[in-house]
């Protein structure tokens, strides 16, 4: 019966995810009808597992009748699903009776961030962090591809908006083609995060990014640089407004762009603060 109660406790998961909205902590929304199907599919076990123990628990009842010399190995294995039953329970109480976390700059400051490229492991084995690079997803021949047909989408606008659709492909584009934005407006919004090794007036702006799912997010943004006597703590949401320049960043001994700011403003923190890559 534990294992009925523990299928249909992962099928109320899912259907509480994705009607409380919730799912997109977890997975790109591009991907949600999967994690949708799997309540069909939940479902349809526990209704099985359900038919398969009704009908175990009358044969028993059978065998008791008749008195019939069966033996039943009840007993064997007994333990290891006492041990591994609330290895399966813990899960379901935790997404039915925790809030769901959202990722913040504690998550920054614990793992640091750097660019990708530069690590000898497998990429595919780590967050990215500031630079979104999707190169690991395609071909050199599609990732080619679909840079030039997104890079004309943006370098003939006179001002760049980085909006919740687009910002993972336009920061990337801004990343990998900075001198083609140097005398363009750049708009986007994001979470303030300072680090020693900055002046006072300069955060970086980040929003955290999924890829397919929470496990290949990072935070992706710009190093900005303020007016002087600017200050954020961290995780104060703002839009920011300038212009591109670059500088030599020590801590990552790498030419990146800058933000130099010519309108900022403070906002409240959007509904989902995650942005998803949606090409």
């Amino acid at each position: 019966m534990f294992r009925v109660i523990i299928l249909l406790g992962f099928t109320f998961v899912f259907m509480h995810l994705h009607a409380t909205g919730n799912i997109s902590k977890y997975v790109n929304m591009k991907y949600s009808w999967i994690s949708f199907s799997t309540i069909f599919l939940l479902f349809f076990l526990t209704i099985a597992a359900l038919y398969f123990y009704m009908k175990e628990d009358e044969q028993e009842d059978g065998c008791a009748e008749c008195g019939c010399d069966h033996e039943h190995h009840h007993s064997t294995g007994k333990w290891q699903k006492w041990i591994s039953y609330p290895v399966y329970i813990f899960p379901v109480v935790t997404a039915l009776f925790f809030p769901v976390a959202t990722l913040n700059s504690d998550i920054v400051e614990a793992k640091g961030f750097h660019f990708p490229m530069y690590d000898n492991a497998s990429p595919y084995e780590q967050h990215q962090f500031l630079q979104p690079d999707t190169s690991v997803y395609y071909g050199k021949e599609g990732y080619d591809e679909l840079m030039g047909e997104q890079l004309p989408k943006y370098t003939r606008l006179d001002k760049v908006t980085l909006n919740d659709d687009n910002f993972l492909t336009g920061m990337e584009i801004l990343y990998n083609h900075t001198g083609e934005f140097m005398d363009k407006t750049i708009e986007f919004k994001g979470f303030t995060f300072h680090t020693n090794e900055m002046h006072e007036n300069q955060f970086f702006v980040f929003r955290f990014g999924v890829i397919h799912c929470v496990a290949d997010s990072g935070v992706f943004g710009m190093l900005v640089e303020f007016p002087e006597g600017t200050h954020f703590e961290n995780d104060e949401w703002v839009s920011v407004q300038g212009t591109i320049s670059t500088m030599y960043y020590q801590p990552f001994k790498k030419t990146i762009p800058i933000l130099k700011v010519t309108d900022w403003k403070n906002i409240n923190e959007p509904s989902d603060p995650y942005v998803y890559r949606n090409k």
